[in-house]
């Protein structure tokens, strides 16, 4: 049981909208920052913000400070639980690390769904 608690299962956003990720389970949501969704509270240090594979978008709620290469369009990562209202409470938020590099899953989830891109489907 204890192993099951450190294992941090990945989904791109269109599986967390469609229920294939767990509730109340720790786990990582991957895709690029929608752009204009980085909202910032102005009596702490809650942002919110959202992800997209391309096909869908998952909310973030993140307590803290973001990565200094985190920005809107570009790669991240949070990791956290989801809540009843399906918004991710993460725990963390990893940003890539340059220009040239984008987390695997990431790269994974984005070569799936460029079909809905090469499409016109893009958000």
């Amino acid at each position: 049981y204890a192993m099951r608690e450190n294992v941090n299962l990945f989904y791109p956003p269109s599986e967390v909208v469609s229920g294939v990720a767990p509730k109340d389970t720790q786990i990582r949501v991957g895709g690029f920052v929608v752009e204009n969704s980085i909202n910032r509270s102005e009596q702490d240090l809650t942002v919110t913000f959202q992800l997209t594979d391309g096909s869908s978008r998952i909310t973030v709620s993140y307590e803290g400070i973001l990565p200094d290469l985190f920005s809107e369009g570009e790669a991240a990562i949070a990791k956290g639980k989801l809540n009843q209202q399906n918004i991710l409470v993460a725990t963390e938020v990893l940003a890539k690390h340059d220009e040239n590099y984008t987390p695997p899953e990431v790269e994974d989830t984005a070569v799936r769904e460029k079909k809905v891109y090469d499409q016109g489907g893009r958000e």
